[in-house]
């Protein structure tokens, strides 16, 4: 049996499936665990919700040009420590990039393929899966990997010959 739904933090909702509540066996009467167990679980680590703040970027610079951002981007971008917001909704993800300079939302529903709008509006298809805990997303132009480890989120993407990692913790 599955359970489905919300479990953000702050919304513990969750659909189950329309199943007796007691049941009456061999002049027994059982209560199911349903009524008592009603919020789903998710893998340790795949709790991304929240507001992270970016406290360190490994080869951002050459991560940047070789995806063909404009100089303008990879200079501005090398200045600011980005905050990401993440509402996770079950399978239903949205992901906010703030700077100082512009804020870009993208949702996302894991196996689904999506659209991402890149800082200097350029858009990719994208699809996110979820492995062992991790947020993988495959674009014809790099591939990321987004993991909990500790208290903190790593996230490694790799495009061509380049490896760019980011580590953020939550604010």
């Amino acid at each position: 049996m599955a359970l489905t739904g919300n479990s953000s933090p702050n919304n513990r909702e969750f659909k189950v499936p329309n199943l007796p509540t007691s049941s009456v066996c061999d002049g027994i009467m059982t209560t199911r665990t349903t009524n008592i167990l009603r919020q789903a679980t998710r893998p340790a680590g795949m709790d991304f919700s929240g507001t992270w703040k970016v406290y360190s970027e490994e080869n951002l610079e050459d991560f940047l040009k070789v995806v063909g951002a404009p100089q303008m981007i990879v200079k501005m971008r090398k200045e600011v420590k980005p905050v990401l917001v993440i509402e996770q909704n079950g399978k239903d993800f949205t992901y906010t990039m703030k700077t100082p300079v512009c804020t870009k939302v993208h949702s996302f529903s894991i196996g689904k393929e999506s659209e991402i709008t890149a800082v200097d509006g350029r858009k990719f298809k994208c699809t996110v899966r979820e492995e062992n805990g991790k947020l993988i997303a495959v674009t014809d132009k790099f591939t990321s990997v987004r993991e909990i480890q500790g208290d903190e989120m790593v996230e490694t993407v790799t495009a061509g010959a380049v490896t760019f990692i980011s580590r953020s913790k939550r604010v």
